[in-house]
């Protein structure tokens, strides 16, 4: 069969963000399975496309507020209120819907569309009823920005993020009930949408590359506890504001942490064992540099790469229960906690284990196999709904 993947954000040859590798990994998943798949979509400056000749560019954009003009992102916002949309559907207008019905027009017979997450598929969902669509749900969309809300700091943030919530709640409900099947990455998220039934939704689980990872090697390591992200994403920084007001202040002074990534210029307080690396050449190569990877994710709906990317390294680890969202089974070496006490003291333990010699790493190409497996398996289930009439 041949499938078009719609999604805000091709997929790319060197993919970094979490929903990056999703995207690559999706669609890699539908093509070992046997199946043709094209693209559609933006691409952000400084990126390539994965497969070039699939691929239906409808330019490049950047599409991160952190990245763009304060005068571009009034533009989005003043369009979000034209169009009646959330920011990040109003930013797809980029594009018509007549590049829209050029680019699928060119690609010859469809079988079916992939409407990959809201943004997109969103801006211009009166188009894509011509076809049999599926819909990937990444997460929530609605519920993240009722999170943002509730922890804005300003009413005219609050006012946007709960917009943002109520049109984005809306726009979930028209995909689900537009496509035969709907893909989420955790369990909790089909109940949230709506479509809990199995003959609905299926979850899927997600690996970093459809390629083995490496198996377990000798590492050197350089701190205790480490952890990289882009801090500047709420939900992201919400974790690690935790982390560092709850966390660190009951470990002991010696235990070193390093947090590598962009903090957007807003470094926040922490005492003299925390250090901030900002971007590093390697993240994989300062991951293994750590004795245990916290894992702190507080907030959010659909999965974490980074805990998928962990556990596939095979390096032991500390989660909050919202880290493992998506996981049926994490591997031994990781701890699961969701109170400070109990965070920290996980940490104390599995620093002083690995101090004493003891070997806490894993084969992560056994975790890896099984969740691709169950990708495959989740992929086929819902793309044959497409071979099927309503």
């Amino acid at each position: 069969m041949h499938f078009v993947f719609v999604s805000s954000l091709v997929p790319v040859r060197a993919p970094a963000s979490g929903y990056d590798i999703a995207n690559r990994v999706i669609v890699d998943a539908v093509r070992l399975a046997g199946h043709r798949v094209s693209v559609i979509g933006f691409l952000q400056p400084g990126q390539e496309p994965d497969m070039p000749e699939q691929t239906r560019l409808l330019g490049r954009l950047e599409v991160t507020n952190a990245r763009v003009s304060r005068m571009q992102q009034a533009l989005w916002l003043k369009d979000a209120f034209v169009h009646g949309e959330p920011v990040s559907v109003a930013k797809m207008h980029a594009a018509s819907p007549a590049d829209l019905r050029a680019a699928l027009e060119s690609l010859g017979p469809v079988d079916g569309l992939i409407l990959n997450s809201v943004q997109l598929p969103g801006a211009f969902l009166d188009l894509f009823r011509q076809w049999p669509c599926l819909f990937v749900a990444h997460n929530v969309e609605a519920r993240s920005a009722a999170d943002n809300a509730a922890g804005a700091a300003s009413p005219v943030t609050r006012f946007l993020f709960r917009r943002e919530a109520r049109l984005l709640a809306e726009l979930e409900r028209e995909l689900c009930t537009l496509a035969r099947h709907v893909f989420t990455l955790a369990e909790a998220d089909r109940a949230e949408l709506g479509v809990g039934g199995d003959d609905r939704s299926s979850v899927l689980p997600l690996v970093t590359s459809i390629t083995p990872p490496d198996g377990p090697a000798p590492r050197a390591v350089t701190c205790d506890a480490g952890m990289i992200g882009s801090w500047t994403w709420a939900a992201n920084r919400a974790g690690l504001d935790w982390f560092l007001g709850e966390v660190v202040p009951r470990l002991p002074s010696d235990f070193s942490i390093a947090i590598a990534g962009s903090t957007g210029g807003d470094t926040p307080p922490a005492p003299g064992n925390v250090s901030f690396l900002g971007r590093v050449a390697d993240a994989r190569a300062f991951i293994r540099s750590c004795r245990v990877v916290p894992l702190i994710s507080r907030t959010g709906t659909g999965v974490q790469l980074k805990t998928i990317e962990t556990f596939e390294m095979g390096l032991p680890s500390v989660a909050t229960l919202n880290a493992l969202r998506g996981i049926a089974a994490p591997p031994s070496n990781c701890l699961a906690a969701d109170d400070p006490d109990a965070f920290a003291a996980a940490l104390v333990a599995t620093v002083a284990r690995s101090r004493a010699g003891e070997g806490l790493d894993l084969d992560g190409r056994a975790f890896h196999a099984a969740q691709l497996a169950g990708l495959g398996e989740a992929l086929a289930r819902g793309l044959a709904r497409c071979g099927k009439q309503g």
